[in-house]
């Protein structure tokens, strides 16, 4: 146990110090370059009037006769970097299948503490659904996609309504989503790895930064922003994506998040993937497991929005 600690330790000062570079799409380039999608981007549509609340909109090009499920694609970056470019090749991914994406950026930490990104993936899902008509889309079949800091966010997406009912134009629109795709995204800040960090002053930066203070002097916020403290019968089906190698966001996040949805009679399907990290660059064995993974999570997408076997 106390090698798993060193390990994680030495692992995440690596990462906040900017040495490790957690990559979800490194490689997919000549995939890109190879297939002309069929659809069209908008870029920094405003879906709020704060710093950030900024969206890039992948529409399907087709007849528009039908609606169509949407996306909301969750960048990471540890809560305070990141960009909605970042998940460009998953929002292709999704628009390429009839549903219309939007990578999105949020308000990031040290700067904009949470629940700040919370609010804001849960305005992009309320603004567009008020616009539903606009875009052609169907605001009853809403997914959320995210990796990382993003996968935690989609979680939450997925596990709870919406926490500010406060802007007029919004009001009573739901923010909850109908399924989600978690890659690797921590659950429950309240285990003791997490809390053990939160009292180290460099592990534990990214957190406390995030959440505002360490754990031992607000567990309630601590609590409050872990997807598994909120899971319920009436949740998201989940497909979750992790590596048993990942030593940043131990894959036990996920097994954890997993149980509790079964518990809670939730469709969830956990897919761990063997040999691969925070993230699946590098090694074209892992990497193509991954994407194979993907593909997997995009068909269980397919069966809850779109009602295909």
């Amino acid at each position: 146990m106390a090698v798993r600690w060193r390990r994680w330790v030495v692992t995440t000062l690596v990462t906040l110090t900017g040495l490790s570079v957690i990559g979800l799409v490194t490689g997919v380039a000549a995939w890109q370059a190879a297939h002309q999608l069929p659809f069209e981007v908008r870029e920094d549509i405003p879906y709020g009037s704060l710093e950030r609340q900024v969206l890039d909109l992948y529409l399907p090009k087709d007849d528009g006769s039908k609606k169509r499920p949407a996306v909301i694609v969750i960048h990471g970056g540890a809560w305070r970097s990141g960009d909605k470019k970042q998940l460009r090749f998953l929002a292709e991914r999704f628009a390429e299948r009839g549903y219309v994406a939007a990578a999105i950026n949020y308000r990031l930490a040290p700067k904009w503490q949470y629940p700040a990104q919370l609010d804001d993936c849960q305005r992009a899902v309320r603004w567009l659904r008020k616009h539903a008509d606009e875009f052609g889309v169907d605001p009853k079949r809403f997914g959320a996609a995210g990796a990382s800091a993003g996968g935690h966010l989609a979680l939450l997406l997925g596990t709870r309504e919406t926490r500010d009912d406060s802007d007029p134009e919004l009001k009573g629109i739901s923010s909850k989503v109908q399924c989600v795709l978690d890659i690797f995204g921590p659950s429950d800040f309240t285990h003791e790895r997490y809390v053990q960090a939160s009292r180290l002053p460099l592990v534990g930066k990214a957190l406390v930064e995030f959440l505002g203070k360490p754990y031992d002097e607000a567990p309630e916020v601590w609590k409050e922003a872990s997807p598994i403290t909120h899971v319920s019968a009436d949740d998201a089906p989940t497909f979750i994506l992790h590596g048993d190698k990942d030593l940043l966001v131990p894959m036990e996040q996920s097994q954890r998040i997993a149980e509790a949805l079964r518990k809670a009679c939730v469709e969830v399907r956990l897919v761990v993937i063997e040999g691969m990290g925070h993230g699946f660059n590098g090694n074209p064995t892992v990497r193509q497991k991954a994407m194979d993974a993907l593909n997997e999570a995009l068909a269980f997408f397919d069966r809850h929005l779109k009602g295909q076997p």
